[in-house]
């Protein structure tokens, strides 16, 4: 008998399930797509290998050290998968952030900013997370947009570490005015 994938969450028109090894041939497209390398990185992940030692490396490791990640997207209609969604861990913000990657296909259709709703809602209240943050490319004004229907505010840019390049960094509303408080003069 065959383990069915762990659903996550789900929305009015969408899935999200825990990867599995067997999303790598999806996670090797998604990865090579132009708008994920531009907007995010280019991971180096050219083979069906790669992707399946990147879900090992990635994915499926934050979820056995956090208890959460990346979570494939699967678009109730049709059963297509459509991208990713989900909550990372980086060392270097020290706290979850929520991130997504869509195959260019399904842009422009509300998928981001609902899949990223639902995991702001699945992070705070059935993992209660005490805060979510994001980053994102400056150039990537798409992902800004999502990032405010959030309720995230802009605060300023943080380099990111090991790459040559600065990132917008994104709080929680209540965390935005704690840190302006924090920096007026006394």
């Amino acid at each position: 008998m065959q383990k069915l994938p762990q659903q996550i969450v789900a929305t009015a028109r969408l899935q999200l399930f825990q990867l599995e090894l067997n999303d790598a041939a999806m996670m090797l497209r998604l990865l090579n797509e132009p708008s994920f390398i531009s907007n995010i990185a280019d991971r180096g992940v050219r083979t069906l290998a790669e992707a399946e030692q990147y879900l090992l490396n990635g994915p499926l490791a934050m979820y056995r050290q956090h208890g959460f990640g990346m979570y494939r997207v699967n678009r109730i209609e049709d059963g297509v998968d459509i991208g990713l969604c989900g909550l990372v861990f980086r060392d270097y913000l020290g706290k979850p952030d929520i991130g997504y990657a869509f195959f260019p296909e399904f842009a422009g259709c509300g998928y981001a900013s609902e899949a990223a709703a639902a995991v702001f809602d699945y992070g705070k209240k059935t993992l209660q997370l005490p805060e979510i943050v994001a980053i994102v490319a400056p150039h990537n004004l798409a992902s800004q947009k999502v990032l405010q229907k959030l309720g995230l505010c802009a605060q300023g840019q943080i380099p990111v570490p090991g790459e040559d390049k600065l990132v917008d960094y994104y709080v929680e509303t209540d965390s935005a005015s704690t840190l302006k408080m924090n920096k007026q003069p006394d």
